[in-house]
């Protein structure tokens, strides 16, 4: 699926992915390929990338926003954020 993690200054990352792990503001949540469409609001917290099936990862702390997810796109918008290791 493609994803692409977006703040208002900048895209942070867009590319295709296996999936991707979210702060919701009810808990974490994990979409990946062919997901149902979902609008949903993201607390501050940790964003998970699976690069691919072998573990390849890459980790943003974001400040809060929204996801959405239509047609194996999913779109993360997010006041904030910031690349760890």
């Amino acid at each position: 699926m493609n994803l692409e993690i977006l703040t208002p200054e900048k895209k942070l990352f867009s590319g295709e992915v296996f999936g991707v792990q979210l702060p919701g503001i009810t808990g974490l949540f994990e979409v990946l390929d062919k997901h149902a469409p979902l609008v949903s609001a993201l607390k501050s917290g940790r964003v998970k990338v699976l690069k691919d099936k072998s573990n390849h990862l890459a980790f943003y702390e974001i400040q809060g926003g929204f996801v959405e997810v239509l047609n194996d796109k999913t779109t993360v918008l997010v006041e904030g954020a910031t690349v760890v290791g």
